[in-house]
């Protein structure tokens, strides 16, 4: 017999949060804790971090829009998958407008899900439960390491206008 029965999965969030020990991520929103920062480089950024970071499907719970100068490594590890909203800068060639899609991380890799996925540098990212789900596990990994001083937050109202065709998932994925 199991001597662990499986947790009913809507109680899970909670135990992983007190599992893990996290807390709330300062302005992007969830739950997160740094698992690993490497050694310190000169300029004074770890040589890489790791984070694992819970976002539930409550009303607020989402990693808000930002971007940072260095690639991220997204991983998936349990749940239910994950939306990753991209925005990336790179226009037509005369200049207007972005390129925006939905990535999706989670199980189901041969129906188009990823386990792990590289947000490359610049681009705006946010991400929330897909729909019909209730919470959802995740990592980030960046070489060089994550500094509070990198994160740039995303402003709803220039991210609308640059990107008009996703100015609704842009303004429910913006904080103030």
């Amino acid at each position: 017999m199991d001597e662990h029965p499986a947790m009913p999965h809507d109680r899970l969030p909670q135990e992983l949060i007190a599992f893990y020990g996290l807390t709330r991520m300062p302005r992007e929103g969830g739950w997160y804790r740094c698992t690993w920062a490497g050694p310190q480089r000169p300029d004074g950024r770890p040589e890489g971090s790791a984070i694992v970071m819970l976002l539930t499907a409550e009303p607020g719970v989402y990693a808000a829009l930002h971007r940072l100068p260095t690639d991220e490594i997204w991983h998936f590890y349990g749940g239910d998958p994950l939306a990753l909203l991209l925005l990336s800068e790179a226009g037509d060639a005369g200049g207007a407008g972005g390129a925006a899609r939905t990535v999706v991380l989670g199980p189901d890799v041969l129906g188009g899900q990823h386990v792990q996925f590289t947000v490359p540098a610049g681009t705006w990212m946010a991400a929330e439960v897909a729909a019909g789900g209730s919470w959802t596990l995740f990592g980030c990994t960046m070489a060089p390491g994550f500094t509070f001083a990198d994160y740039e937050h995303g402003e709803a109202g220039a991210l609308a206008a640059r990107f008009p065709q996703e100015a609704v998932r842009i303004g429910a994925l913006s904080r103030a």
